[in-house]
């Protein structure tokens, strides 16, 4: 099952399209043939599989001298600003390339031009990709296994090198019976065996690897997270809510422009939903994170409402039952009058981060297939909204599956999505909504990056 949250157009389900992997033998430390694997916890390192684009000019003929020097030196600057593709079609642009007439972009995916040099001072050859630290971050989530493998660039930003995202939906049965199923299991196990081996194919510096709401209330989540560290080779972290509110925030951080005054970010996910209430009234800060007022978790997420009052039909009556139960919720969130005063401002949005969102804006922009490098970052007003939840509300199942935005792996949940929506724009009303195609795994590139001081050393 692909997750259309890494973009589309990947060769197969589940496989990256980032940097190559190396070739055919196994590495023993992969756990491969019934080796035994050893654990990953994020500060190991393994064989380096980076490659060396230098010397691969090909030859010339002889007695041109000057057309054998060119194509080397051209040569030379793509392979050292060429971007390779994402998982599954998230592509970076290459740095030469002019920028598309479309909102900005985050500065984690898309590179800009070196930064002329200072008085005084030489232009900067930036270090080869081979070169720079390697930072990793691993999401697993109550629907979705993710994988970012990223190294800094210039002062705040990141290019991501690897990547990898399936639906494995973890958290499936969970809400009936307190327990992670062993099907869900078994699926779960199996894309971390894919990501542990990513890992263990390069020298990471630093990663972090987590996982979310669906191992927190599980009776066997941690039983199942000593299974995944004796067989995928993988130590993982159950994090707290409020650190995964502001992990997301902190992923978001390039999605706010410099003249927001307020904004309600929410990150709807499959067990969970996180909001951060965001005043940027006062002296912005580097980080995002710092300027949260107030935030909470719900304990409600797409698979467990659509497996409580059902996904594959849906009735207007259903739907708004959905709504109701989410907004209960919310009335009992005491903070959530902290940006009151901001409401009625042009200058305050909302920001979506969410397999919900993400699909709506693919529909909204009638895509044949879901463009991660068009829907990240897009405005829709309000109107939109109101227009692409009619429409899916008024869909069968069938007709959302055969939408290229939603598909047989969606279809189930994304009117669960729309009703948390629902009941988060009835809160705070907003003529604007950001969408947002990213969240837990930059947010923890971006704090480990930071933490390092690799931007401060002038590292990338």
């Amino acid at each position: 099952m692909e997750d259309h949250e890494a973009g589309a157009g990947a060769p197969e389900v589940g496989v990256s399209r980032g940097s190559p992997t190396p070739s055919g033998q196994a590495n023993p430390s992969t756990g491969r043939y019934g080796r035994q694997v050893q654990p990953w916890s994020g500060n190991g390192q393994a064989g380096d599989t980076s490659h060396d684009h230098k010397g691969q000019n090909g030859s010339h003929q002889n007695g041109k001298p000057k057309k054998r020097r060119k194509r080397r030196r051209g040569r030379k600057v793509f392979a050292r600003d060429e971007t390779r593709p994402l998982a599954a079609g998230a592509s970076v642009p290459a740095a030469n390339e002019a920028p598309a007439a479309r909102p900005p972009q985050p500065a984690a995916y898309a590179p800009p031009p070196s930064a002329p040099p200072r008085p005084g001072q030489g232009a900067r050859t930036p270090p080869p990709l081979q070169e720079l630290p390697v930072f990793a971050a691993l999401d697993l989530g109550t629907n979705n296994c993710r994988l970012l493998v990223a190294v800094p660039t210039r002062h705040g930003q990141f290019r991501v090198i690897d990547a990898f995202s399936r639906i494995v939906r973890l958290g499936e049965g969970l809400t009936a019976n307190g327990r992670l199923g062993d099907a869900a299991m078994d699926r779960a196990v199996e894309a971390l065996k894919i990501c542990g081996d990513k890992l263990r194919n390069r020298k990471v510096r630093k990663a972090r690897l987590i996982a979310t709401e669906a191992c927190r209330t599980a009776a066997n989540g941690v039983e199942f997270l000593e299974r995944v560290e004796r067989e995928a080779g993988l130590k993982l972290e159950i994090i707290d809510r409020q650190t995964e509110a502001r992990l997301a925030v902190s992923g978001c951080g390039s999605l706010v422009e410099r003249d927001t005054q307020g904004v309600v970010l929410f990150d709807i996910g499959g067990g969970s939903s996180e909001i951060a209430l965001i005043d940027l009234t006062g002296q912005r800060s580097p980080r995002l994170a710092n300027h949260i007022v107030s935030w909470t978790s719900l304990p409600v997420g797409v698979v467990s409402l659509a497996e409580r009052f059902g996904g594959r039909t849906v009735t207007r009556e259903i739907f708004g039952a959905m709504v109701e139960d989410v907004a209960m919720r919310l009335r009992a969130f005491d903070g959530r009058d902290r940006l009151s005063h901001l409401l009625a401002s042009p200058k305050f949005h909302l920001l979506g981060t969410s397999g919900t969102v993400t699909t709506l804006a693919g529909v909204h922009l009638d895509l044949e297939r879901y463009d991660r490098r068009r829907v990240d970052g897009l405005w829709m007003d309000r109107d939109s909204v109101d227009r692409m939840v009619e429409k899916l509300v008024g869909w069968d199942f069938q007709q959302r599956v055969a939408n290229p935005c939603i598909g047989a792996d969606r279809a189930d949940l994304v009117l669960a999505g729309c009703a948390i929506l629902e009941a988060i724009r009835a809160v705070w009303p907003s003529e604007r909504l950001r969408v947002a195609d990213r969240g837990l795994r930059e947010g923890i590139l971006s704090e480990l990056m930071a933490d390092d001081g690799v931007w401060r050393r002038g590292r990338a």
